[in-house]
């Protein structure tokens, strides 16, 4: 079925880009395609915007749901965050981020 597929881009910490088919019928958001993907996403609290070893930089023009406020405080204690920042584990697969281009953000301070 590939209609319930779409195409996303992540862009590594080496800024090599990764074209991932993903399907939108599986309630998975982007911090499990990456890890799924086996990029270096930890995603060390399993979803629940708890930490941010999810964080991510959103490339594309697309409109992204609201923030909730466990998305902003995490993020507020987050290094390297700017305007584009998200929590991969925040960010569900459906077909309207169809095409998304998102960057995975530094690991740590030390980098």
């Amino acid at each position: 079925m590939e209609s319930d597929n779409i195409f996303i881009t992540v862009v590594d910490r080496q800024d090599i880009e990764h074209s991932i088919e993903v399907p939108t019928d599986m309630s998975l958001s982007l911090m499990e395609v990456c890890k799924a993907s086996e990029l270096p996403v930890k995603g060390t609290c399993g979803g629940m915007a708890l930490c941010s070893t999810c964080h991510v930089y959103v490339l594309s023009d697309h409109i992204l749901p609201e923030m909730t406020m466990d998305e902003e405080l995490i993020l507020d204690q987050a290094f390297f965050v700017n305007s584009q920042s998200r929590l991969g584990c925040q960010i569900k697969i459906v077909p309207a981020i169809n095409g998304l281009r998102v960057k995975l953000a530094p690991e740590d301070e030390s980098l």
